[in-house]
């Protein structure tokens, strides 16, 4: 029994099928740019663009999200070859499978389960904040020992909305994927104009000053230039990170926890009514789209009120939006940025089910977590299991820290994925694709180098976390995954 084993493309597409067994087959190509858009607009927006501002890159966080979308880009022309080619659940982990085998699909199936779980939960507590503002507005408050975790800063006994708004939207996602897209459909479309028209009335109200200087100066960097300051100490002093480019750099790590939504896209190609067409325009579309609204908003944000005041602000967009006089827009504001993180959470338990139902599919974990509904046939079992889950983080952990776990988690999935778009063209150059990746090597190299740039800026805590996780996944596997693979032990299917 090998762990490098790979699963054959013809296996692969075979599961594809849409038969009585499989996930139904309902998203349209708009649906999947809405899954995108959904999944990607939401706590980046909301709440990292402040973060990003305040503690690394100043109003240069319009740069971080440039390079954040610069790497996005050359990981989703490979996401969407991928996607094209293989359109089954799983996103990077049925790729891995299918050009590194089985040992490298776990590992990254792995830490794609932490990743949707993590942003969930931490999505889910700012979703809490957000709606009690919302009720604040009309005089009403949820008492704070139902609003807090006991470990937050502000401790309390639990966070029951974020239990139940996670409960809910686990529910609805049993009930089938249909009609969770068509929410998810009405919640972008909700968010989007919002966005659109905060960036439109604020333009008018920048102030210039606020801008000035774009790129704060980073000490650090000055002494590194000086030659004051080795390289090796300034990476590892408290300078680097903290604006001028390494803040630049960091910032766009920070932010990229904002761009896992069209990741997610890819894992529903199994529900996509043509995924050779369907998959590369969900996926490419949406991560267009973002970006221009993700540049468009930092830049307004920022000019419209100083960076510094940021720091530790919770709603840096309603700080922001105050300066603009239209105060009676703050309603219409926090109802987007609730819609918002709704659809993000959505998307992130719908991807979480659907890599663990492929892992099950696949031997690695057991048959209860691939097993379908019998009318809605969505994997009602693995959707249960993460309800609990992640209800656990959401209600009593303070996650909010926990961004760039997610975004290294991320980044890592999206390094594997530029290798396996190589590994692919050797081992199946004459495979069907609906869309292909120009110009490689090259391409994938330059996404795979900027993927492991913008994990380097990520804090070491980051790193530790992940290799936490990761030496728990290796047990599991060792222990039961190896042993019921089905590709290594086919008589076991």
């Amino acid at each position: 029994m090998s762990i490098w084993k790979t699963k054959p493309l013809s296996v692969l597409l075979n599961e594809a099928s849409d038969d009585e067994k499989g996930l139904k087959r309902t998203l349209s190509a708009r649906s999947l740019v809405a899954l995108g858009v959904g999944a990607i607009i939401g706590a980046g927006l909301f709440s990292l663009t402040g973060i990003a501002a305040a503690d690394n890159a100043g109003p240069a966080v319009t740069l971080s999200f440039i390079l954040a979308a610069f790497g996005c880009a050359f990981a989703g022309l490979c996401y969407a070859e991928f996607a094209s080619m293989i359109p089954v659940a799983g996103s990077a982990y049925t790729y891995s499978y299918a050009t590194m085998g089985e040992f490298v699909a776990w590992i990254i199936g792995w830490d794609l389960v932490l990743e949707y779980a993590l942003g969930a939960a931490t999505v889910a507590v700012s979703w809490s904040q957000y709606v009690d503002k919302f009720l604040a507005n009309y005089g009403l408050h949820i008492p704070q020992e139902i609003l807090h975790g006991p470990w937050d800063s502000s401790p309390g006994f639990i966070n029951l909305p974020a239990i139940l708004i996670i409960f809910a939207l686990s529910l609805l996602l049993i009930r089938g994927t249909k009609e969770s897209a068509l929410l998810n459909n009405i919640l972008v479309i909700l968010k989007v104009t919002v966005v659109i028209v905060f960036i439109a009335l604020g333009w008018g109200f920048i102030d210039g000053a606020n801008h000035t200087p774009f790129i704060p100066v980073n000490e650090g960097e000055a002494l590194l230039s000086s030659g004051k300051m080795t390289f090796l100490n300034f990476f590892s002093s408290d300078y680097f990170g903290h604006y001028g480019w390494s803040g630049i750099l960091r910032g766009a790590g920070v932010v990229f926890f904002a761009f896992i939504g069209f990741d997610a896209v890819s894992t529903a190609a199994q529900e996509a009514k043509d995924p050779q067409k369907g998959m590369p325009i969900g996926i490419l579309g949406s991560l267009i789209i973002c970006t221009i609204l993700y540049v468009l908003f930092a830049f307004v944000l920022t000019g419209l009120e100083n960076y510094l005041n940021f720091k530790g602000d919770a709603s840096p967009v309603t700080t922001a939006f105050a300066k603009t006089g239209y105060t009676f827009l703050n309603s219409a504001l926090t109802i987007a940025i609730i819609a918002g993180y709704t659809s993000v959470m959505l998307v992130m338990l719908m991807g979480q089910s659907r890599v663990f139902y492929s892992m099950s599919v696949d031997g690695l974990l057991p048959k209860f977590f691939s097993t379908l509904h019998a009318k809605n046939r969505t994997p009602y079992k693995t959707n249960l299991l993460f309800m609990i889950f992640v209800s656990v983080f959401a209600g009593f952990v303070p996650v909010s820290d926990l961004g760039h776990m997610v975004s290294i988690g991320t980044l890592f999935a999206f390094a594997l994925v530029c290798i396996g778009v190589i590994v692919m063209r050797k081992t199946n150059p004459d495979a069907e694709r609906g869309f292909r990746v120009p110009f490689v090597p090259v391409f994938p190299i330059i996404g795979v180098i900027i993927c492991l740039i913008l994990m380097a800026g990520l804090p070491i805590v980051s790193w530790e976390r992940l290799a936490i996780w990761m030496v728990i996944g290796v047990v599991i596997y060792f222990l039961y995954g190896k042993r019921n693979s089905i590709l290594n032990n086919p008589d076991k299917k």
